[in-house]
């Protein structure tokens, strides 16, 4: 009998950055390693990924990551926490592995911890056995995880649908999940997302008739923009222009690194005479296909849009077709996006509410529930609102309250021998690590809150230079201000400011000390003060004072 431990570091009330860790025993087991588009408040900010503090902390008894597929939501944190667990060894399947390792070389960092796993074969970690599954989902190789312990089966079943239209690297082999099932599982850990929406994802993920019925009206161009690991809308579109005398033009290296190398692997088909080059770009009926970078969801239909890409400017004859998701927290972005497009009188594309991604819906989720008969059930990726209606359909199929298990990041579902234990309030420390740029460190609470009073107050600059021998002051103080007030039309306002600064300056001057702090923090206190009387704004200051 085992003391076994689930929990998140990311992905429970939140989309994105996903992170789960199941302890048993002594050994510890993450699956996945993702991060989340920052939303339009984070200034700056490229994306968030998870606090690996814990992990790091009991380095020695981690045995592995384990990816469920090549999607930045389940490991677009790795390049950030590589090094952080440079001995871990990272499992997934060809296609994911393949993804990551692009990726790593691109920013160098190393790919000698990756370790690439077939579906269906057996591996033993630790003291317990991993048993990858096959799942239907928009990227192939996407796989589940049946973990084998003493007291019946953990089962992660990542993201996936129900087709069986989905054959090859996308299919779902039924029988190996009844079978698991039957072997008795402990514990089902599967997505909430569309836990609210009826029936079946299928046939509602597919938008082949879209793409068709763009193809027969559009009497120009199609720019179509999707997600470049999304290889099942990719596949959608080479199917259906392969019908027409239309040509696809591949944007972008990565984009085009990705299609040769699944091309080549045989997870897309293609039909060559549908490839066009760069000199096909400005033809009349020709289909352009871009993706979007890493980390900045439509970033690069914007730079079409706005007309600053190097190769496409913008004709009121073409059509942009945007086959990827509303992003959470991104929808100011996506609306804005429609609006600058119709602004340029250009038909633009969108996928409807009808059209779903690949993911769960309730049928699908209640399928898997029945085909692998959990003793326990544990709702996972996605807002606190999904995990409830996920908790819903568990009871829907005859699973009791007590034997749901709704959590947020960091609370401990803990087992001994077989049985949840009750009241258990244990709280793992995690949370998110803001990313900007390229560096891996966290930018942290206090600089976010700097760039937003910056962008909602502005900055205000106090420069003065005072007499080493005399200590009074010989130059300024000068104002400097951006962002708050336009300074030719505040005289009397900048007037002011200067004379709050003087009185503080000569306040703080003795004959042989200046008291440099103090002056600093009075005119900080001052000038808020004043400011928000006269203006109800409260602007950055700075202060910079100098002896000569």
């Amino acid at each position: 009998m085992s003391k076994i431990k689930i929990f998140s570091l990311g992905g429970l009330n939140e989309i994105g950055k996903n992170m789960y860790v199941i302890e048993i025993d002594k050994d510890i087991l993450v699956i996945d390693a993702g991060l989340k588009y920052a939303d339009e408040q984070m200034l700056g900010i490229d994306y968030v990924i998870p606090n690996i503090d814990y992990l790091k902390e009991n380095k020695k008894r981690v045995k592995g990551i384990f990816l469920t597929h090549g999607h930045f939501e389940n490991f677009g944190a790795i390049q950030d926490i590589a090094e952080s667990l440079d001995k871990v060894p990272i499992y997934g399947s060809k296609f994911t592995i393949a993804l990551l390792k692009k990726e790593l070389e691109t920013k160098k960092v190393s790919t000698k911890n990756l370790i690439e796993i077939p579906a269906y074969k057996t591996l033993n970690i630790g003291h317990v056995k991993v048993f990858p599954v096959g799942l239907s989902h928009s990227i192939p190789d996407n796989l589940g995880y049946a973990i084998y312990t003493k007291d019946g089966v953990i089962f992660y079943a990542s993201d996936f649908v129900f087709d069986a239209t989905m054959r090859g690297h996308y299919q779902t082999d039924m029988g190996k999940l009844a079978y698991i099932g039957k072997q008795g599982v402990l514990c089902l850990m599967s997505e909430s997302i569309y836990a609210q929406k009826s029936g079946h994802t299928s046939p509602h993920h597919r938008i082949s008739n879209l793409i068709r019925e763009t193809l027969s009206k559009a009497n120009g161009r199609i720019i179509f923009n999707v997600l470049s690991s999304h290889l099942y809308r990719i596949q959608e579109l080479f199917n259906e222009v392969s019908k027409t005398d239309r040509k696809i033009v591949i944007m972008g290296k990565k984009l085009q690194s990705i299609v040769d190398y699944a091309t080549k692997n045989n997870y897309l088909f293609i039909n060559e005479k549908c490839i066009g080059d760069l000199s096909n770009i400005n033809d009349p009926d020709v289909v352009i296909l871009n993706s979007n970078e890493r980390e900045r969801p439509y970033s690069t239909i914007y730079k079409i849009v706005n007309g600053y890409d190097k190769f496409i400017k913008l004709r009121e004859s073409d059509t942009v077709f945007l086959a990827t998701p509303i992003y959470e927290g991104r929808e100011k972005t996506f609306y804005k996006l429609l609006d600058d497009i119709s602004k340029l009188d250009v038909e633009v594309v969108t996928l409807s509410k009808d059209n779903l991604s690949h993911h769960a819906s309730a049928e699908d989720l209640m399928m898997m529930m029945d085909l692998m008969k959990p003793k326990y059930y544990f709702p996972i990726k996605g807002e606190y609102r999904h995990q409830v209606a996920n908790a819903t359909l568990a009871n829907q199929v005859g699973i009791p309250d007590s034997h749901i298990i709704l959590k947020e990041n960091g609370f401990v579902a803990s087992f001994n021998n077989g049985k949840l234990v009750e009241n258990d309030f244990t709280k793992i420390p995690c949370g998110d690590i803001s990313i900007d740029g390229d560096s891996s460190d966290d930018i942290g609470e206090i600089v976010l809150r700097d760039r937003e009073m910056l962008s909602d107050n502005g900055i205000i600059v106090i420069s003065a230079t005072l007499s080493k021998k005399t200590k009074k002051i010989i130059a300024g103080p000068e104002i400097l201000t951006r962002g708050f007030v336009y300074v030719k039309d505040s005289t009397d306002l900048i007037d002011q400011i200067k004379e709050i600064c003087v009185k503080v300056i000569n306040e703080n001057v003795h004959e042989n000390y200046v008291d440099y702090g103090k002056i600093k923090s009075a005119i900080r206190d001052n000038l808020s003060k004043y400011l928000s009387n006269q203006t109800g704004n409260k602007p950055m200051i700075i202060s910079v004072l100098q002896e000569i």
